[in-house]
């Protein structure tokens, strides 16, 4: 701070003079003593300079009100909202979110550097703070076929940029824990800065062997038991409740049961859609569904700020003190953690605003290059041994393996149990395509694609006939991207992804609309009403997430780490 500013403050802070806004008789939440007690905070510059009794030019009150921190997002993909940068980031923020620790490794597979620069470019001027970690695996594994390779040396001039904490998430752990020298390459590059994870199902030797390689955090638990494992080697287990993988009940109800300490465990979405956002909430909904489960609020609401600012380095935010940026949420209880009042810099945040969408580069809006596709691609030849086939689980993104006698004679005949699932190479044209079977999704009389399709973005569709599914792939190269929806050789949505097949840029009320229309009609044409059926669908494709994949070269045996068929 310099001189000119601490003298201009600590005026305030002795009160020899008025805060610019003071918060007043608010029941304010203390992170660092776990008290809450009664006390104006006073704000000056947007920082905090005292919590006592203090005057303000302008006053705010907050009298039977309970003021805590800005909630902290620790890790997120904004492209998988559907929307643009700056239209999920309002809608959180809304609902209490002031910090948000991004992975654009979504834009970056498809856009590369360009892709990148747009999500810092587009969250230069939100009302919050909005940090960027380096996509560590792009591509993913050498099994994607994705739009670019980004190495170190095409990292490092990313280093200075004070909005860039470290590497994001590291799903390549064979890579990893094998030594490979690229990889550690982009370890050592930021190896004093924060190195995220993704490690799920890791074994033991596996697991320390990633955490010794300076990897401190991890999203991908899905049960207590392994989260002890990963908290046991020293990583912070950043707790996931996003729109398709829900792992916070899970966790949390180990925690409570086994009175764990709560102190390295934070929350993050990871990926969810703005309309739920809309309707429940965001981390704010994470913590209350943590005070539901037996967690105390006080230490959920240190969950969801000041552990996780420390977890990332952000020594002036997640807590109500001297010093500390003015980012504050103001609650009618700690029970349903309802939002009143949102401060970001000391300003309250406007509700209503109208937010504008940027307009982008036509280079990222035309990311679709697929040439002469039929559904002669989509067939798939069996044998009389036990096909290997993708058993979906509801409310999950991991799947189970199972070796099943699928219907038909010489190709594979899809039908509401054993649809067919295919991803088909949308970068550089080069006609891969990889078929295979999927249960437990369900689709009757039609077929589903997304060009969302983790991490690579290949455009992936499932469906129980050929003809549905190839009308289905051909409408998202007309549109450059998106999800549609299609019943009985008639298209009966799509909702346009144009932004690197990605986002919308027609506005998130279009979006809803179109998307609450086709996941009302998946469901009613056989998908379970416990799945989404379109983030679900995304992540089959990911050969990092256990047990069988699809990609565009097959069926992929994520265990084995290995094309089967």
């Amino acid at each position: 701070m310099e001189v000119v500013d601490y003298k201009k403050r600590s005026k305030v802070t002795r009160k020899l003079e008025k805060a610019d806004i003071v918060l007043k008789d608010a029941n304010v939440v203390n992170v660092f003593t776990e008290e809450i007690y009664e006390a104006d905070i006073a704000i000056v510059d947007g920082i905090i300079v005292g919590v006592g009794e203090y005057e303000g030019i302008q006053e705010y009150d907050a009298k039977g009100k309970y003021v805590c921190p800005g909630f902290i997002d620790s890790h997120l993909h904004l492209e998988s909202t559907l929307v643009t940068p700056g239209e999920l980031i309002w809608e959180a923020a809304r609902h209490g979110t002031t910090t948000f620790i991004v992975d654009p490794h979504e834009s970056a597979n498809v856009s590369g550097l360009e892709g990148i620069d747009y999500i810092l470019d587009e969250t230069v001027d939100v009302p919050a703070n909005v940090y960027v970690m380096m996509p560590s695996c792009v591509p993913s594994t050498e099994f994607d076929d994705n739009g670019c390779n980004i190495n170190a040396d095409i990292m490092r001039p990313y280093l200075d940029n004070k909005r860039i904490l470290g590497l994001g998430e590291v799903m390549d752990y064979l890579s990893v824990v094998n030594g490979d020298a690229n990889m550690h390459e982009k370890l050592n590059l930021f190896q004093n800065k924060v190195l995220d994870g993704h490690a799920p199902f890791l074994s033991d030797e596996s697991l320390a062997a990633y955490a010794l390689a300076g990897i401190s955090t991890d999203h991908e638990c899905v049960d207590f038991e392994y989260a002890m494992k990963e908290r046991r080697n020293g990583m912070t287990v950043l707790i996931r409740e996003g729109s398709a993988a829900k792992n916070l009940e899970a966790i949390v109800s180990g925690i409570v049961k086994s009175s764990v300490n709560t102190n390295g465990f934070c929350f993050c979405t990871d990926d969810k859609h703005i309309e739920e956002i809309k309707l429940m909430g965001h981390i704010n909904y994470s913590v209350k569904k943590a005070v539901s489960l037996g967690i105390p609020p006080i230490k959920a609401i240190k969950m969801a700020t000041i552990q996780a600012a420390r977890c990332y380095g952000l020594s002036n935010i997640g807590a109500i003190a001297p010093g500390y940026q003015a980012d504050l949420v103001v609650l009618n209880d700690l029970k349903e953690f309802q939002i009143q009042e949102v401060f970001y810099k000391g300003s309250k945040i406007d509700k209503k605003v109208e937010v504008k969408i940027k307009p982008c580069s036509e280079k990222i809006k035309n990311t679709v290059n697929v040439h002469d596709f039929s559904r002669e691609q989509l067939k798939l030849k069996i044998t009389k041994d036990l096909f290997p086939v993708i058993q979906m689980i509801d409310g999950q993104i991991i799947t189970k393996m199972i070796k099943e006698e699928i219907p038909g004679s010489e190709y594979f005949e899809a039908n509401s149990t054993f649809n067919k699932i295919a991803a088909i190479e949308r970068h550089t044209a080069s006609g891969k395509v990889g078929v295979g079977v999927v249960k437990g999704f369900s689709i009757t009389n039609g077929a589903i694609a997304s060009s969302v399709s983790h991490d690579s973005h290949n455009i992936i569709v499932i469906g129980d006939n050929d003809k549905d599914m190839e009308l289905a792939v051909k409408e998202l190269i007309r549109t450059q991207g998106g999800y549609t929806l299609v019943q009985e050789g008639r298209i009966l949505n799509t909702l346009e992804l144009p932004i690197m097949g990605l986002m919308s840029d027609a506005g998130h009320e279009i979006v809803k609309k179109k998307l609450e229309f086709m996941i009302r009609k998946a469901h009613e044409m056989g998908v379970s009403k416990n799945m989404d059926p379109f983030i679900t669908l995304s992540f089959m494709a990911l050969p990092v997430i256990p047990e069988i994949r699809i990609t565009p070269r097959g069926i992929f045996d994520v265990v084995e780490n290995c094309i089967i068929k």
